[in-house]
């Protein structure tokens, strides 16, 4: 079938996909427990500008340019009982087209299958693309899917997301990160904190890990005062210091009675981040890059993090954020996932340490509904499932999509 594009600004991919037909499909060798079936798949690639270019520790430093753009996969499903899902993962600076080109050549897979076995079609759709492996792009991709599948379950079970997973709580901690990166001016910094509090967030996060370490030094000591001491305090270096620039600014920011240092080392460096963790009174919060359990299992037998800080979509998406989660509750670790506050309050209100969330108001273009924040703490929505659906102008910022079976 050929599907319909939508975009306001320029032509999109048309992208021709192969309709499903009445043969035979191994997915539908299931037993009397199998109640419904996947019945059609949408795969969309929507990119979403953002108002201002941004820029962290690794634009000062070099190593990557401005940030002026976010690219979204997204996966919609739909059942032959007319249950429905929506997950979605995303790429920042580039994998964008990657991702949806290998979730195009996966996503037949899942035509047939039983919506709820969604480990059996995690592991899959992973075979479904060995060859590229179960990290990086593969994972990512098929966390959008992931996701999806797990939406539609708590839809059908009319619960949020946190409840069907069982929620300690109600509410989580949340913090603002997007008012306190680099390229903003210190004076901007202190307004932008002031929004955020009055708001309803609880906490903030300031980017550091510039080329002069006095700068970051002073820009920290501003905000604290401003701010006051009991006003939860975390800044994140984004993977720019090596081991000595890390102890020393560890050091130095002692004082300032932080909640944690985020990526002080590259993200990889397991050895370094435990060597610092164990310096320091500060904790230490890492994770963010990693792509998989296996990788994020390295921090944690390393004793590299205070603070564990996965990324559903990067992981492949709830089912394996699961297994982490159970993994970091056994080595009594706190909580932090990273971005994607949409999914991620569900994950965190289901942890049973007292975790946070990350606050971005980047996404809300792409949803019709908002997250409460009172109090410091964003709120479990009634709604069903993740609770989001898409906005219009996300259809309009879609450049290509594809479907498969019939709805």
């Amino acid at each position: 079938m050929v599907t319909t594009s939508h975009s306001a600004t320029q032509a999109t991919q048309v992208t021709q996909a192969t309709q499903t037909t009445g043969a035979a499909h191994p997915a539908q060798q299931a037993g009397e427990a199998t109640l419904d079936r996947v019945s059609w798949i949408r795969v969309s690639s929507v990119v979403l500008p953002l108002a201002t270019p941004i820029s962290d520790a690794k634009v000062l430093t070099g190593r990557q340019r401005p940030m002026t753009e976010v690219a979204f996969l997204f996966v919609e499903l739909a059942t032959e009982e007319g249950h429905e899902g929506i997950g979605f993962s995303y790429s920042k600076r580039a994998g964008g087209p990657g991702q949806f080109a290998h979730a195009q050549e996966i996503a037949p897979t899942l035509l047939g299958e039983d919506p709820s076995d969604i480990a059996k079609i995690w592991t899959k759709l992973v075979w479904a693309g060995a060859s590229v492996g179960r990290s990086g792009l593969s994972t990512q991709t098929i966390a959008a899917f992931d996701i999806a599948l797990w939406d539609l379950k708590a839809k059908r079970a009319g619960l949020p997301l946190a409840k069907l997973l069982g929620a300690h709580r109600d509410t989580v901690r949340c913090y603002n990160t997007s008012g306190g990166f680099l390229h903003t001016p210190a004076e901007q910094l202190l307004e932008n904190a002031t929004a955020s509090l009055a708001s309803g967030i609880g906490g903030i996060k300031i980017k550091v890990g510039q080329p002069d370490g006095k700068e970051d030094l002073r820009r920290l000591t501003a905000v604290r005062e401003h701010l006051g001491d009991d006003v939860p305090l975390m800044v994140d270096a984004n993977q720019q210091w090596d081991r000595p620039t890390a102890q020393r600014m560890g050091r130095a920011f002692e004082e300032f009675g932080l909640v944690w240092i985020e990526e002080p080392l590259d993200a990889y460096d397991a050895p370094g981040h435990a060597a610092l963790a164990a310096s320091l009174d500060t904790p230490v919060a890492t994770g963010e890059m990693l792509a998989s359990v296996a990788e994020h299992w390295e921090l944690i037998r390393h004793g590299a993090a205070d603070i564990i800080q996965p990324d559903a979509p990067r992981i492949g998406g709830i089912t394996q954020f699961l297994k982490l989660a159970t993994l970091a509750e056994h080595h009594h670790l706190q909580l932090a996932p990273h971005f994607a506050m949409e999914i991620h309050l569900h994950l965190a209100a289901a942890y049973p340490q007292e975790p946070w969330v990350e606050h971005f108001d980047w996404l809300e273009p792409l949803f019709n509904e908002r997250l409460e924040i009172r109090d410091g703490r964003m709120r479990v929505s009634a709604r069903p499932g993740l609770g989001i659906t898409l906005s219009e102008r996300a259809r309009a910022w879609t450049g290509a999509e594809v479907e498969f079976g019939a709805r």
